[in-house]
């Protein structure tokens, strides 16, 4: 099996874009406190991490829905879907981009951006309507 060769700037390009598909698939279904945060640099696991909640678990399979649906349709792979029976916390992988949507009481929580602190944000309100 062979790896495709890509440079520094197609890689960031292709993983803005998919971090724009998830941020705005999720403010179509009224996601809350959106955050995306840069973790290139500190992590292995992706370039970034997006965070957001619904007030249901309903709300939270919509989100979840609409990333992937709207991510298909872009042609970038979801490589898997964690979480989606319990409704809590999903977090959807698409490769350079993880997508945590979780029920607002758990996102309280587990307060990922506590945790992820030394990431820079990422300003999403041109994403978002």
């Amino acid at each position: 099996m062979g790896c495709r060769s890509i440079n520094k700037e197609e890689f960031i390009i292709e993983s803005q874009e998919i971090l724009e598909v998830a941020v705005k698939a999720a403010d179509s279904k009224r996601a809350e406190d959106i955050v995306a945060l840069e973790v290139a640099n500190i992590s292995l696991l992706a370039d970034y991490f997006v965070i957001c909640n619904g007030n249901s678990e309903k709300q939270v399979s919509a989100i979840v829905e609409a990333i992937v649906e709207k991510e298909h349709e872009k042609g970038i792979e979801v490589k898997r879907i964690e979480g989606k029976e319990g409704g809590k916390w999903v977090l959807v992988d698409l490769g350079d981009v993880i997508v945590h949507v979780f029920h607002t009481s758990e996102r309280h929580f587990y307060n990922l951006e506590k945790l992820w602190s030394d990431a820079p944000l990422v300003n999403v309100t041109s994403m978002v309507e």
